[in-house]
C-alpha cells in the first residue's frame, strides 16, 4: 500500500493517510512538539517529591515508612493503570484520551498541593494514573504516526525531554519551597505550567479525532500474553526500571556509606542523570538504519552490570561506576520505550504491548528499591544489594537480546 494514497484524515498528525498505521516519511514538526510536551509532563510532577520529602515529612507529620509509600505509590499506580489504556484508546481515540489525561494530571497536581495528608495521597494517585495513560499512549502514537526508521530518533527526543524536565524538577523544587508562599505545597504544583501549555497544543487536535474502533483498517490489539517477544520486551522494561529507580533511591546512601560526603553524593546522582541524558540523546546514532538491536541492548545492559559491580568491588572508582550506570541506563531506557512501538505491527498492538510492558515493568520497579532497602537493613551493608543489581542487569542483557530482534509480536505468537 503506497503512503501517497490518501483516503482518511488522522486527527493526531493532521495528515490524510490510507490507514492510521501507515504514516508518511516526513514527521510533522507540530506532531513532534506535541509529543515532546506530553513527555515534559511524564516526570516533572514526580521527581521533585524526593527532594522535598524531608520537608513533607516534617510539615505533615508523616513517618519515614509513610514517606516511602508516597514515593512508591506512583509506580504501583502505573502498574495498576497501564493495562487499561489500550482498551480506552481503542474506544475513545488517542487525542481525546491524552487531553483527558492532561486535565486529570492538572486536577491531581492541584489536589496534591492542598494542605491535607489525604489530599497529598489522593492527588498523587490521580496524577500518577494520568501519567500512566501518557506513558502507554506515547509509544502507540509514535507507532501510528512515525516511520519505523525514525522511531528511535523521536523516542530519544522525548526521553531526553522527559529526563531534562525531571532533572530540573529535582533541582528547583527545594529552592522554590524556600522562596514561594505555601512552602513545599506550592513547590509540588509548579509542573502545572507544562500541563497548561500541553493542553493548549493538544485541544485543537481533539477536533475530528476518531476512536480506533471506528477507523478503517485499525483493530484493537489484544495483550500479547502468549508472545515470548512481548515478555522479553516487558522484562527488559522492568529490569531497566528497577536499575534506574534503585539508583535514584539508594545511590547517595551507598556512596555516603562508602565514605563520601552527602553533598558530593548528591552531585554524583546529578552526574549520573547527566550522563544518562547524553546516552539517550546519542543512541539514535548507533541504531540509525538498524531494526535489529540485539547487541546494542545486550551491550548497554552489560554496561549497567559493570557499573554496579564496580561500585561493589572498587568504591574508589565511583565516578567511573556512575558513568557506566548512566551510559548503559540512558541507552536501555530509550531502547525499552522504542521496543514498545517498534515490535508492534499496529497502533492497537503498540498500545497493548506498551500496557503489558509497563504494567509488568513498574511492578518490578516498585518492588526493587523496597527489596534492596530490606536487604540493606538485614545485612547491614550494600554488598548483597549491589551484587543482586549486577545480577539483574546481566539478566537484562538476555531480555534485551531477545527484545532487540527484528520481529513483531504478531509474527510468532508463542516464539
Amino acid at each position: 500500500m503506497s503512503t501517497e494514497q490518501t483516503t482518511a484524515t488522522d486527527a493526531v498528525t493532521g495528515h490524510r493517510t490510507t490507514a492510521p498505521d501507515t504514516p508518511r516519511h516526513a514527521v510533522p514538526l507540530g506532531l513532534v512538539l506535541a509529543i515532546l510536551l506530553i513527555a515534559a509532563n511524564l516526570r516533572t510532577t514526580l521527581t521533585g517529591v524526593g527532594a522535598l520529602l524531608p520537608a513533607i515529612e516534617h510539615g505533615s507529620g508523616l513517618t519515614s515508612s509513610w514517606g516511602g509509600l508516597l514515593s512508591t505509590l506512583p509506580l504501583l499506580t502505573f502498574a495498576a493503570t497501564s493495562p487499561l489504556v489500550a482498551r480506552a484508546s481503542y474506544r475513545f481515540g488517542t487525542a481525546r484520551l491524552l487531553v483527558t489525561a492532561l486535565v486529570a494530571l492538572a486536577i491531581g497536581t492541584i489536589i496534591r498541593s492542598m494542605p491535607s495528608v489525604i489530599c497529598l495521597f489522593a492527588g498523587t494517585v490521580i496524577l500518577s494514573a494520568a501519567i500512566a495513560f501518557g506513558n502507554v499512549l506515547l509509544p502507540a502514537l509514535i507507532r501510528r504516526s512515525v516511520p519505523l526508521e525514525r522511531i528511535h530518533t523521536v523516542s530519544a527526543l522525548y526521553v531526553t525531554v522527559m529526563g531534562l524536565t525531571a532533572a530540573v524538577s529535582s533541582g528547583i523544587s527545594v529552592p522554590l519551597a524556600h522562596t514561594l508562599p505555601g512552602s513545599w505545597h506550592t513547590a509540588l504544583a509548579w509542573g502545572l505550567a507544562f500541563t497548561v501549555v500541553a493542553l493548549v497544543v493538544w485541544l485543537p487536535r481533539v477536533r475530528g479525532d476518531k476512536p480506533q474502533a471506528a477507523t478503517t483498517g485499525t483493530t484493537r490489539g489484544r495483550v500479547p500474553w502468549r508472545s515470548r517477544l512481548a515478555w522479553q520486551v516487558s522484562f527488559f522494561m522492568g529490569l531497566q526500571s528497577l536499575g534506574f529507580y534503585a539508583v535514584i533511591a539508594w545511590l547517595p546512601s551507598i556512596l555516603v556509606d562508602q565514605g563520601m560526603t552527602s553533598t558530593a553524593a548528591g552531585w554524583m546522582l546529578f552526574y549520573y542523570q547527566l550522563v544518562a541524558l547524553l546516552a539517550s540523546s546519542l543512541i539514535p546514532l548507533l541504531t540509525r538504519g538498524r531494526r535489529d538491536q540485539r547487541w546494542i541492548a545486550a551491550g548497554a545492559s552489560v554496561t549497567v552490570a559493570g557499573g554496579f559491580a564496580l561500585l561493589l568491588l572498587a568504591p574508589g572508582l565511583s565516578l567511573l561506576a556512575c558513568a557506566l550506570l548512566g551510559l548503559g541506563g540512558g541507552a536501555c531506557l530509550v531502547l525499552a520505550l522504542t521496543f514498545q512501538s517498534q515490535r508492534a505491527g499496529s497502533t492497537g498492538e503498540a498500545a497493548a504491548l506498551a500496557g503489558m510492558a509497563q504494567s509488568i515493568g513498574y511492578v518490578v520497579a516498585a518492588a526493587g528499591p523496597l527489596l534492596l532497602g530490606i536487604l540493606h537493613d538485614g545485612t547491614g551493608g550494600w554488598t548483597l544489594p549491589l551484587a543482586l543489581l549486577a545480577l539483574f542487569s546481566a539478566a537484562m542483557a538476555g531480555a534485551g537480546y531477545g527484545a532487540g530482534r527484528d520481529r513483531q509480536v504478531g509474527d510468532h505468537p508463542t516464539a
